[in-house]
């Protein structure tokens, strides 16, 4: 499975952002999904060995339980393959963070002749 099918399925995205703030337990990722997308268990499991199997994610057992955590290679082979479109969206985001900056001056030069009101 290419990776772009593996992301483009929003629960396993969603799975991935878990497994961003660190290693989880099956059991409580399948309970956040199934709250947040009303999906079954079986549908989280299979959601789980689709990452497994692509590469996107690890598990290691200790005792009964299912540890998973975020295999970092294949996002690197995504931001590889991302890197030849920055050049689109890089100086508008170079803009952005002028024009951000910029406000956060005239606001600040503002406040302080108004008497921080």
């Amino acid at each position: 499975m290419h990776a772009f099918d593996v992301l483009g399925d929003p629960v396993r995205r969603r799975i991935l952002e878990l497994l961003a703030e660190g290693e989880r337990p099956s059991g409580e990722v399948t309970e956040r999904i199934q709250a947040e997308f009303g999906i079954s268990q079986p549908a989280v499991s299979q959601h789980l060995k689709v990452l497994r199997d692509s590469g996107f994610a690890e598990v290691r057992a200790e005792g009964t339980r299912r540890l998973y955590r975020v295999d970092t290679a294949p996002l690197q082979q995504v931001d590889a393959w991302l890197e030849r479109f920055r050049v689109f969206w890089a100086p508008r985001l170079d803009a952005l963070a002028t024009e951000v900056a910029r406000g956060k001056r005239a606001r600040a030069k503002a406040d302080k002749e108004g008497g921080g009101a």
